[in-house]
Parts: structure tokens; C-alpha cells; sequence
């Protein structure tokens, strides 16, 4: 297949001509693997060369430093390439300091970055806001460092980010309970720039690559862990792959004009819930979860007075999802089926038979419709 022909979410990405930039859990990797380098041997490399899920190997130039004969600590300034995050240009911090042998790894939040209070997000109430794929970034640079030079790779690492209290009033981060300054994000160390026009062009014109390759499924995906669930599940190739992000609407409006036989929606379950809702525009800027509307949903599944009043006064759309699945009531398939119904309203009697797929933040299926 030529390059004109490609298509998949790489394809998408290059089309868009958008530069990518690096998540706060990239730049928070790099500034560990820095400052734990020089704790070893005294010299900081700079620039720091960390390896992404994905393979991915980037350099970032240090943009701070400071060697103790206790800690170590270096800083990254934060290029979110052409993404219009809020975090764009923020010194991200790691300070690393030993640890007593077998004491593992372990986290603080430091100045800027926020602590979780409320349940309902992928980490324990009272914990540092770096999200556990970051973490595990961490723990395996640390590992490498340590095999290394010959550390034990028993450290504290404390991540902090210069104004990050400041920069989190503008997040969901105070809604959602998680304190004191932002969270350290990222599933595959990159950001993803999402210009809406740029990236519905892209989404367009992944579809009529599917097309013209004789695709008659296609998967419009909010990320790369859907993407990897429905490759699990159906086995699809890589360009009848649509890396949808947040615009639902953009693939149901361009497939009711240009149909394929099958679409299947795969996404977080909280993202879906919006479209379960009517919103075909899923950023958190743009719409936001209905709890309300998912305790009416649960009441159809089952749910009693006080568990539906328990989903409506939830957290997140992931506790409200753990609330019911304690309950044995399939919260999950009924915000799939809702969303499939949407969908199939988008969609205006177009030939297009469509499933939906809920997932968790690990690519655990917890929720699926039927086929219609």
C-alpha cells in the first residue's frame, strides 16, 4: 500500500501535518531517570533518552538540576507540540532520593501536583495524582538505571510541576477531588494534537481509506487501549482502525454518507456514557458525564432507590460503573446499548449495522451491545 493509501491512527496523525508533543508522565519519566542516573553517578545525562510504551526512544534536554549528597533532582519543560493543553511549557520535576533496601518504589506528590481525595479514580484516596501507567514508566527507567550503574532501585521519588496548583484550576482536577495541583497523565507517553478541523479531515479520510481497500467493518476508536481491544476482538487490520479521540459525530456523520457494512464504537466507559447521553462531542470541555442519567439507566437495569441515588451522587462515571457492577447490575452493557442507539439516530436509517464496546482505563471489557 502507498503512503497516499495509508491508514490507521499513524496515517491519521500524519495527515493532520499536527506536531506531537509528550505527556506530563513522559517528561516526569525522563526527569526520574536523570536525577536517579546522577544520584548513581554524579553526572546528569543531559539530554535523557527514556523508552515509551510503544517503543518510542525521545531525548529531552534537562531544564533543571540539582545533585545533593542526599537527593537528586531534575526538571523537564513540557512540549505538548501543536496540542492546545494547558500544560504546554510547565516544568515538570522528579526529585529522587534512596530508599532502604526492599522498600521498592515509592511516590510523592510534591509542589503542584495533586492528591487524590475522593474514590472513584484509577488510584487510592490519598494517594500522589500520578496515574498508574506513569508509574510504572518510573519503576521500570529506575530498574534500568539501577541494573545499570548498580543501585538497588529502592527510591522515593517525589514529582512536582513549577505553578501546577495554579494550572490545575483550570482542569477537572478540583471537581474530581484530587487536590493541590494537576495529575501526571499519559498512556503512551505521547500527545495526541487534536485541531478539530485538521483531525475530522483526518477521520474522513481514514474512511475512505477503509473504503477503498475493501473494508466493510471498521472500528472508530477513542484511543490506542480501544484500538487495541477491538483488534482482540475482531482481529481488524490497521487501516480499518479510526482514531475517532473526542468526535463521535465526525465518524457517524461521514459513515451515514459514505456507509460501510459494520461500525463498531470502542471507548472508555465514561466517554461512551456521553454518547449514551446525546453528546456527540466527547472532550471533557465540551460535554461531561450525566450522572443522573446513568442512575436512570441503572434503575432500568435494576437498581433500587439507594444505589441509583449512590450513581447519581458518584464521583466519576468509574465509580458509578463499580457501584453497579457490586450490585450485579450491567450498567456497562446498558450505557453500550444506549450508545449504540445514538448512534443508529446519527446515523438516519443509513445501511450501517453498529456495536458498541465500553472499556476500563486497562482494556477490560465492562460493557458491549448487540449488533443492529
Amino acid at each position: 500500500m502507498s503512503s497516499e493509501a495509508e491508514g490507521g491512527r499513524s496515517a491519521q496523525l500524519k495527515h493532520t501535518g499536527l506536531r506531537p508533543g509528550w505527556t506530563t508522565g513522559a517528561c516526569a519519566t525522563a526527569a526520574t531517570t536523570a536525577a536517579y542516573t546522577a544520584l548513581l553517578t554524579g553526572d546528569f545525562p543531559d539530554p535523557v533518552t527514556i523508552a515509551l510504551p510503544k517503543g518510542q526512544t525521545p531525548s529531552f534536554a534537562l531544564a533543571a538540576e540539582e545533585l545533593t549528597d542526599s537527593y537528586a533532582m531534575a526538571g523537564i519543560v513540557k512540549d505538548a507540540g501543536d496540542d492546545p493543553d494547558v500544560t504546554h511549557g510547565a516544568l515538570v520535576r522528579a526529585t529522587v532520593r534512596r530508599l532502604p533496601a526492599g522498600a521498592g518504589v515509592v511516590f510523592r506528590a510534591g509542589s503542584g501536583v495533586g492528591t487524590v481525595t475522593r474514590p472513584g479514580l484509577p488510584l487510592p484516596v490519598g494517594e500522589p495524582a500520578v496515574n498508574p501507567v506513569p508509574r510504572q514508566m518510573m519503576r521500570d527507567h529506575v530498574a534500568r538505571v539501577a541494573g545499570r550503574y548498580g543501585g538497588s532501585g529502592d527510591v522515593e521519588i517525589t514529582v512536582s510541576v513549577d505553578d501546577g496548583e495554579e494550572i490545575a484550576r483550570s482542569t477537572w482536577n478540583p471537581r474530581l477531588g484530587i487536590l493541590g495541583g494537576l495529575s501526571i497523565l499519559g498512556t503512551t507517553g505521547i500527545v495526541v494534537p487534536y485541531s478539530c478541523s485538521a483531525w475530522i479531515d483526518s477521520i474522513r479520510r481514514g474512511v475512505d481509506v477503509a473504503r477503498a481497500a475493501g473494508r466493510t467493518h471498521v472500528a472508530g476508536c477513542t484511543g490506542s487501549t480501544s484500538e487495541r481491544t477491538v483488534v482482540a476482538e475482531y482481529g481488524l487490520p490497521e487501516d480499518a482502525l479510526l482514531d475517532m479521540g473526542d468526535f463521535a459525530g465526525a465518524v457517524l456523520k461521514y459513515v451515514r454518507r459514505h456507509p460501510v457494512d459494520r461500525l463498531t464504537v470502542c471507548g472508555g466507559f465514561a466517554k461512551l456514557s456521553k454518547l449514551a447521553a446525546g453528546h456527540l462531542d466527547l472532550h471533557s470541555a465540551r460535554s461531561q458525564v450525566d450522572k443522573g442519567f446513568l442512575a436512570r439507566l441503572a434503575r432500568r437495569g435494576g437498581a433500587d432507590e439507594a444505589l441509583a441515588t449512590e450513581v447519581a451522587d458518584a464521583n466519576t462515571g468509574l465509580a458509578a460503573l463499580q457501584l453497579c457492577q457490586a450490585a450485579g447490575v450491567p450498567l456497562g452493557d446498558l450505557v453500550a446499548a444506549a450508545a449504540r442507539d445514538e448512534a443508529l439516530a446519527v446515523l438516519r436509517g443509513a445501511p450501517v449495522a453498529v456495536d458498541v464496546i465500553c472499556i476500563d482505563r486497562a482494556g477490560t471489557v465492562v460493557g458491549r451491545s448487540s449488533v443492529a
